[in-house]
């Protein structure tokens, strides 16, 4: 997965076509799994001064084609398409980590108010996605790290955000969102070196 990511951003950056085929092409010697219909999310990360910086994150929710094809196209949206950054460039390809999140499909999380969704939310296992009118946002488990506090996790600023990213209030989470969960199978380039 990771490699397939990885190739798909230096061959776009060789050739200068940063456009996502309408069919992609899945390679002969595929394995049978990465066949399989399957959702992920490609998320870039720039090594600045020894930390990391995220630099681009797109993915989809539901598996609607081969794994492969949504890594290869995810990839490219990643590195190119995301609309928060400039498309990736030639120098920055050596400074990226490339992590593949592997989604399970959502599920509606059932609960009566916001005390009983910080009780039933299961940090830092579970992948958010918070809907209310015509917001909608996620948060993929890993990013759980960054709201990691002394005693837990603090899943209440959690929420807040994540009800930002949905371009709603920061208390949205606790006034009738519908919320559903995924879990994700996460490979990192950083565990491979």
């Amino acid at each position: 997965m990771l490699i397939t990511a990885r190739e798909t951003i230096r061959k776009a950056l060789e050739s200068k076509n940063y456009k996502i085929p309408a069919e992609i092409e899945i390679p002969r010697d595929c394995p049978p799994k990465l066949r399989e219909r399957g959702a992920v999310f490609v998320t870039l990360e720039k090594i600045i001064g020894g930390e990391k910086h995220l630099r681009g994150c797109i993915g989809s929710l539901f598996a609607r084609q081969p794994l492969i094809a949504d890594i290869i196209e995810h990839s490219m949206n990643a590195a190119f398409h995301d609309l928060r950054f400039g498309a990736l460039k030639n120098e920055e390809f050596s400074d990226i980590e490339i992590e593949v999140s592997v989604l399970t499909n959502p599920v509606p999380l059932e609960f009566s108010d916001y005390k009983d969704l910080l009780e039933k939310l299961n940090a830092p296992e579970d992948g958010v996605i918070l809907l209310k009118g015509y917001g909608r946002a996620t948060f993929l488990p890993i990013v759980w790290e960054h709201f990691k506090t002394r005693d837990g996790y603090d899943k209440e600023r959690f929420l807040s955000e994540l009800s930002l990213k949905a371009y709603l209030g920061p208390d949205a989470w606790k006034q009738g969102c519908k919320i559903e969960i995924y879990h994700a199978i996460l490979v990192r380039e950083d565990e491979f070196k």
